[in-house]
């Protein structure tokens, strides 16, 4: 994103000088790229042996699909079946910037290697504001290669693609970008992260108001915060309702504090001690304590910045949805970049010999903390989050093979994990909703499902059965395949 990302061409005879120059530099760089490497290693193996599924990666794909052929962000509402525009459920217009790779590669794998290679590049602005503020490279090196440990990063990047996950790195630009009074690419990191989710405006004006108390100028500050403010208004009461003819039906992850933003104002003022109740739960005070034990707390020296988690930290600890208050959740991206920056701010505030110690010992704690809570243990057969354990052999041929008979083009119902591989059409269904399916793939093993209440999977193998059964006694369908409980179904051409 600047010019300073690679050094510039050296001359022949002083390439060894030109090394050693830059030598942290180029460490960081071969990081990223080795840490790019493994994590898609991760990715593909996940996807290839089925342990990812429609939700999220299938809804991703769907979406950047359509819009590379010609209808920007068209999807098939997993709850109704009806035909929709994404924007109705998540405000991420960022998808449609994925598009021009999926036509280079059309694969969902080349989603999984954009977001990783993204949310790599993170690195170099904290390498640049350690280099500025703590006047020592081997700090700054150090804490950059920290950000690549720091294991709520890896996991993020490697579960299913959130176009808010691409945020982490625009976000930490944006610090670099007002950190060095440059505004304009500063509007453009900030605009590009805003599209990337609905709840990032607010993200972006509590930046804003960071920058006032930083530098002191309060036209750009109001400015900034206006348009952050502005946008999560926007996104939040007319774009969704637009596209979805109702409100968000994500208000339904705080029922207990009020049921929308609005409702949770109310909350606040009305019955505080709700507020109160839900933001001090065991899980909400062990994912701060997760969140900080990496970056040792450091972050707590720089409070302006670490505040501006906030907002985010806010909408999950407030959340019915447990998994907002996990820390392998998506809901980090408008969390980790500040918590990231302030350390690098906060060990400013030490003693310059203590600088390059605070440094090291946060790479080496987060890679610690890595080792046993990161991503590397999928590769052993564990699973991102939000997919499934560890896939039989047999069932993963069976439903290779499975995936193999529908069409290309042909309308499809499937269960989770199947519905990862068949997304990248106009139609398709997750059981037990049939819409215009004209193949079904069944995986009885696989037992989440979608209902018309609820955004999120349930568990429910007994609908799951009923559905095939429903399918095996129905003389509108044929049984094409049966193999380690994985079942294709295809409806008669006359039916």
């Amino acid at each position: 994103m600047t010019s300073s990302a690679l050094p510039s061409r050296p001359a022949a005879s002083g390439v060894a000088a030109y090394v050693r120059a830059h030598a942290w530099l180029l460490t960081i760089w071969v990081a990223m790229i080795g840490w790019t490497a493994v994590l898609f290693a991760i990715v593909r193996d996940g996807y290839a042996e089925f342990r990812v599924g429609r939700f999220d990666l299938g809804n991703m794909v769907q979406a950047v699909w359509s819009t590379a052929a010609g209808r920007p962000l068209d999807v098939t509402n997993a709850m109704t079946g009806e035909q929709v525009i994404r924007l109705g459920s998540h405000v991420d217009p960022f998808l449609v910037l994925l598009a021009p790779a999926w036509l280079v590669w059309p694969s969902p794998l080349v989603l999984g290697l954009a977001q990783i290679a993204f949310v790599s590049l993170g690195a170099l602005p904290v390498y640049w504001l350690g280099r500025r503020h703590l006047e020592s490279e081997r700090a700054a090196g150090l804490l950059a290669l920290g950000y690549l440990a720091y294991p709520w990063v890896a996991v993020t990047a490697v579960a299913s693609i959130h176009p808010v996950t691409f945020a982490i790195t625009l976000l930490l630009f944006g610090v670099w970008f007002l950190d060095s009074d440059r505004l304009v690419p500063f509007a453009l990191c900030a605009v590009l992260a805003m599209t990337t989710g609905e709840l990032i405006g607010v993200t972006i004006a509590a930046l804003g108001v960071w920058y006032a108390l930083a530098r002191g100028r309060r036209l750009p500050e109001l400015a900034i915060a206006a348009a952050g403010i502005a946008w999560s208004f926007i996104a939040i009461s007319v774009v969704v309702p637009a596209f979805l003819d109702d409100h968000s039906v994500y208000f339904g992850f705080y029922d207990q504090v009020g049921g929308s933003p609005a409702g949770v104002v109310k909350t606040a003022f009305t019955h505080p001690t709700a507020i109160l109740s839900a933001l001090t739960e065991a899980q909400d005070l062990s994912y701060v304590l997760w969140l900080g034990v990496p970056l040792l707390f450091l972050f707590v020296l720089s409070p302006a910045l670490a505040a501006v988690v906030l907002p985010q930290l806010l909408a999950n600890g407030l959340s019915d949805f447990r998994l907002m208050s996990d820390p392998r959740y998506h809901g980090i991206a408008a969390i980790v970049p500040f918590l990231v920056a302030a350390t690098v701010f906060g060990i400013k505030r030490l003693r310059s010999g203590r600088r390059v110690p605070a440094a090291a010992a946060v790479l080496v704690t987060s890679a610690m903390l890595a080792l046993v809570v990161g991503p590397w243990p999928r590769a052993l057969g564990q699973t991102p989050l939000g997919g499934r354990d560890s896939v039989p052999a047999a069932r993963v041929d069976a439903l290779t093979r499975a995936v193999a008979l529908v069409p290309d083009d042909a309308p499809v119902s499937a269960s989770n994990t199947a519905g990862a591989h068949l997304s990248a059409r106009r139609y398709v269904y997750s059981v037990p909703v049939l819409g215009r399916a004209t193949w079904v793939v069944v995986d009885r093993d696989d037992p989440w499902v979608v209902s018309e209440d609820s955004p999120i999977l349930t568990n429910h193998p007994e609908v799951v059965n009923a559905f095939a059964a429903r399918l095996g006694a129905d003389p509108s369908w044929t049984k094409v395949f049966d193999s380690a409980g994985v079942v294709v179904f295809r409806k008669d051409a006359a039916s």
